[in-house]
């Protein structure tokens, strides 16, 4: 790792036990905020089959000065809940790709892939990668 060190894993083993009780309310606490009162609640209150959602910005360049420069997304929610995402090609941004997610409560996923693999079949964006050196 010549660039970037491995802080945040050396913070993360700091804080404990995974038995330690404050990590055991916390992940309760965001399981049911990402769960119950989160997506379920969400899909529930719209009648929803999955959330659609850009997936990301376009990858960035490794910048050994600045880190990563994050353009936001939409996996969080489903990475909390420790529900299903399913992302496919959406298009490009000058020459990168960027994704779409389908996301879902749990064990939907058969409705995530059927959605997916439609949304594939009625756009055929995605493109063999060229691995570019550069981009316009």
């Amino acid at each position: 790792m010549p660039y970037f060190g491995q802080e945040l894993f050396i913070q993360a083993q700091e804080k404990g036990p995974l038995t330690d009780k404050a990590y055991i309310d916390a992940l309760e606490r965001c399981a049911r905020l990402s769960r119950q009162e989160g997506l379920d609640a969400l899909m529930d209150r719209h009648h929803l089959d999955a959330v659609v959602a850009p997936s990301g910005g376009p990858a960035g360049k490794t910048d050994p000065v600045y880190g990563d420069r994050d353009a936001g997304g939409s996996s969080s929610p489903a990475a909390v809940a420790g529900y299903p995402n399913v992302t496919v090609p959406a298009g490009y941004v000058f020459g990168l790709p960027v994704g779409i997610s389908f996301f879902g409560r749990a064990y939907s996923e058969p409705t995530l892939l059927r959605l997916a693999y439609a949304f594939e079949q009625g756009t055929k964006v995605r493109r063999a990668p060229t691995f570019a050196s550069s981009v316009g």
